[in-house]
């Protein structure tokens, strides 16, 4: 049977990985797609520099435009990165009729619903598994093999390097400041680091999550996002005296009235095992009506964990050229004329518990007047830990867990909690999921 034929946008990290998978397995990977799947031409900025991996067989170019409109490539697959140019690119081979396989989590989870929709006009299909956790087949599962289920949530580390430095500050005491030094000079975040402290590739990972499970448009711009930057070492510890642990969750969650998405620090029982994920490893808990919990644990990032991703859609487009459109697994799941208008919940109308730091003189009275504002807005407490004052010093720190309540209703015990006359500084507040 005639190959398959792949153009290769990017030799980057992902691409060469790409590369060196389908070659190294390719007598395994033709049993499974029931024919071959070579990559015959790539694109690269520098066509001269050397390579330490095996290009035989595959035409280099520098004009992506050119492998797109060339018209024996069968899969465009796309690990450029970024959402301008690729955007162009992409709709340009669904244009031309090509089926797209990509990694890139920013220009879907922005520009997705045009994609998609011009690949439903086109008949073509557009893959993404590695766009989301590397190596972990988490859109597949839930595309496919959790389709039976109405899914409740969704809760996810699906930042490796927001991880990482959280486990390190947990693990050393260490400060952030310190510790995002570390992952830089050892290459697990970015000169740059805004988009994985910030929480804004896990926004843009929680998208495509978001709208699979729940069978939703893709909405970026709806997602809240709160980063770690401002995380210090003092609440990661105190988390842990109370038996917590402080990761950066994407939580989405259908309440009934509205979908819950929203990425930010979360306090989790230290006994539950994804609270125990460490360093750059990803992992998503999802819970069905049917199964229950479910846990997905691997290498989120790095050349061969994503390339086998990339591989695996490559091999399920090539399993799939033949079946009427009709009858493939939509895109998000849902069939397309069933996606819903469920709104997205702005996060003050999101109902979690909290944690909350006060720094407070140490003179009586001072609880009363905190636990007085927060039974006049309805929320109740569910432990506090209060701190001795260091030698020479008039102010402690004291804890507050909550039990859940609406976050405009802390917004405000917040905001008449900083105003008393026995509370210095700002209200340190981090949320809190059982995920139980």
């Amino acid at each position: 049977m005639t190959p398959i034929r792949v153009g290769l946008l990017g030799l980057g990290t992902v691409g060469s990985g790409t590369v060196q998978v389908l070659k190294r397995n390719r007598e395994e990977i033709a049993r499974r797609a029931g024919r071959e799947i070579l990559i015959t031409k790539a694109t690269a900025r520098n066509l001269a520099k050397p390579r330490d991996f095996d290009l035989d067989g595959i035409e280099l170019v520098a004009d992506a435009e050119q492998l797109v409109s060339d018209p024996n490539i069968d899969i465009v697959c796309e690990l450029i990165g970024g959402d301008t140019t690729t955007k162009d690119l992409v709709l340009s081979a669904i244009a031309q009729g090509k089926h797209v396989v990509t990694a890139n989590k920013a220009l879907l989870a922005k520009h997705g619903t045009e994609i998609f929709a011009a690949a439903l006009k086109a008949r073509v299909i557009v893959a993404f598994e590695a766009a989301v956790a590397g190596g972990v087949p988490i859109i597949k599962t839930l595309r496919e093999g959790l389709t039976a289920n109405r899914i409740e949530w969704i809760a996810g580390i699906i930042n490796g390097t927001s991880n990482y430095i959280l486990s390190e500050m947990r693990s050393r005491g260490a400060s952030f400041d310190t510790v995002l030094a570390e992952a830089q000079a050892k290459g697990y975040a970015e000169a740059d680091p805004t988009f994985d402290i910030e929480g804004i590739d896990a926004a843009h990972k929680l998208t495509l999550l978001s709208a699979i499970a729940f069978g939703i448009p893709v909405q970026f711009d709806k997602a809240y996002t709160e980063g770690i930057s401002k995380l210090t070492d003092k609440d990661i510890k105190y988390a842990e005296q109370l038996g917590y642990r402080i990761k950066l969750l994407g939580i989405t969650r259908n309440t009934g009235h509205g979908i819950e998405l929203r990425v930010h620090p979360t306090l989790i029982p230290a006994k539950r095992l994804i609270a125990n994920v460490e360093g750059v490893m990803n992992a998503i808990l999802v819970k069905g009506d049917a199964v229950g919990a479910t846990l997905y644990y691997g290498r989120g990032a790095g050349s061969e964990a994503t390339a086998s991703a990339v591989v695996a859609d490559l091999v399920d487009v090539t399993r799939m050229l033949t079946a009427d459109p009709e009858h493939r697994v939509p895109h998000l799941a849902f069939q397309p004329d069933q996606l819903r208008d469920t709104p997205i919940l702005p996060i003050n109308e999101v109902e979690t518990a909290y944690y909350l730091r006060l720094s407070a003189y140490d003179k009586p009275g001072v609880m009363a007047d905190v636990t007085r504002v927060l039974a006049d807005l309805d929320i109740s407490i569910d432990a506090i830990l209060q701190k001795e004052a260091e030698e020479g010093e008039d102010i402690v720190d004291v804890i507050i867990l909550t039990h859940r309540a609406i976050e405009k209703r802390v917004d405000a015990a917040i905001a008449r909690i900083e105003k008393l006359p026995t509370i210095a500084g700002k209200v340190v507040r981090v949320r809190l999921e059982e995920l139980s």
